[in-house]
């Protein structure tokens, strides 16, 4: 499998660190409100991954953190009148609420921030001894200056950034590009003792200190979106590989960015969704398969019609394992055809080679849609055998379940609807087929469809 690399700009062989395991970090989010449509698009890319892995014979080691001590946490606590603490568990809380319903399975390991405290502590303390740290008044901050290589993830030139940066009002620096690895308390915000005084860690040295206590001093895929690449990511390298001495990552693979309407997602241009109010309107799976239906680094636009598009190809999905499992009990015994046989084959290894061209779940999606054709043809057709549907439909299941797709079960027919479905049945059989039409429009006007098929009566939802 190949991986765009955003440090080396190209496609890299995927090469385990450990054989046959799979080590990843990918940077969650700051818990202090439900997630958005942006951080759920590099949640279902990277739960894909791990599922596609495994799928593949790894072991996957997946890490995923949450940032639970941010100004943004400290600014919502004061506002509600609740602790930091509360804000964030509350957060937490609902995130895996949304989670569950996107289909994204809990990494292996969540580490916080408050209860790594030590590990982060441990590492500012040794870039502090290493001379790549500096304290400044019970702040401490990262020397950019001492990386030579700083920039390489954004490759951009430390004078080109230099060129941007500034020092904020209270801020004890050297260097504008210099950045907080420890900031010393204020009064009314959460703190923790430190050998440099009560305060609390900066922003990026959080994922330094626990990729490393959770992975290794080298993760082997290290993931999150494309806006994390600078400062975030840039900083975590610097202050990593100067603490440790090694790489820290293999690969970097960042996501692409989600406009809305063809404009950048944003709270001050009035078009920013949040996951849980998409779903009480669309429902939770068309907004994964929508998020995996483009390559994970081209930008996504979401419309309207677009998230319609995708409910609508899933209904396409659902009905064609619907007509699978009905096939099944109509189709006759026998042996399987060697054509179907070859569908099956050539939709996994068209599925196959589309994931392993750097994570290509849009040309995967279609492999699988490719394959629905065929299936819908070949179930058409009079010498199909419950050997041939068990093949399509155990490929099939497979190919979705990779990427986490049809986890909602159909709901339940009502018993009011079954049994004017039964009326309508026997009114065909004794051919009144204008007591049979009449029954149809009721069930019509309580929401279902009911058609008759060679493999008998579908009842669904409209």
């Amino acid at each position: 499998m190949k991986i765009y690399n955003t440090m080396t700009g190209k496609k890299e062989e995927l090469k385990p660190i450990t054989e046959g395991t799979v080590k990843i970090y990918c940077c969650g989010p700051t818990v202090y409100n439900l997630i958005h449509i942006g951080n759920a698009r590099a949640l279902c890319v990277f739960d894909a991954l791990r599922r596609y892995l495994e799928y593949r014979g790894y072991k996957v080691f997946y890490v995923q953190n949450f940032t639970d001590v941010d100004d943004k946490i400290i600014r919502k606590a004061n506002e509600t009148g609740k602790t930091s603490l509360e804000v964030s568990e509350n957060a937490i809380k609902e995130y895996f609420i949304d989670a569950e319903g996107l289909n994204v399975r809990k990494a292996d390991v969540h580490p916080k921030v408050t209860e790594n405290m030590d590990i982060i502590i441990d590492i500012v303390k040794t870039l502090v001894e290493k001379g790549y740290a500096y304290e400044a008044d019970g702040d401490v901050y990262f020397e950019t200056s001492k990386f030579p290589e700083y920039g390489k993830l954004s490759h951009q030139p430390l004078d080109d950034l230099k060129a941007g940066a500034r020092i904020e009002v209270g801020e004890k620096k050297r260097d504008p590009m210099d950045f907080a690895v420890w900031k010393a308390a204020k009064p009314g915000e959460p703190y923790w003792d430190s050998p440099f005084g009560k305060g609390r860690p900066g922003w990026h040295i959080e994922c330094s200190a626990m990729s490393r206590h959770y992975i290794g001093d080298t993760i082997d895929i290290h993931g999150g979106g494309a806006d994390l690449i600078f400062p975030h990511h840039e900083n975590e390298i610097a202050q990593s590989e100067c603490a440790t001495g090694c790489r820290l990552a293999n690969i970097w693979m960042h996501n692409g960015m989600l406009n809305v309407d063809n404009k950048k997602m944003s709270k001050s241009a009035g078009n920013f969704f949040l996951v849980r109010d998409m779903a009480k309107e669309f429902g939770y799976e068309p907004i994964r398969f929508m998020l995996l239906s483009v390559h994970y680094r081209s930008q996504l636009n979401y419309t309207t019609e677009v998230i319609e598009s995708c409910k609508a190809a899933l209904t396409r999905l659902y009905n064609c394992r619907e007509l699978m499992e009905r096939t099944m009990s109509s189709a006759k015994d026998g042996e399987a055809n060697e054509q179907t046989k070859l569908d099956a084959n050539t939709a996994k290894e068209s599925f196959i080679t589309a994931l392993d061209d750097d994570f290509n779940t849009a040309d995967a999606i279609s492999a699988i849609f490719e394959f629905v054709r065929k299936i819908n043809t070949a179930l058409s057709g009079e010498d199909i055998t419950k050997a041939d549907v068990k093949i399509y439909l155990d490929e099939f299941n497979s190919l979705t379940n990779v990427l986490g797709l049809l986890y909602n079960k159909n709901d339940d027919i009502p018993s009011d609807v079954k049994e004017l479905v039964e009326q309508r049945a026997e009114a065909r059989k004794a051919k009144n087929f204008t007591l049979a039409d009449e029954l149809r429009n009721k069930i019509n006007a309580m929401g279902y469809i009911v058609e008759e098929t060679k493999q008998g009566t579908i009842v669904k939802k409209a």
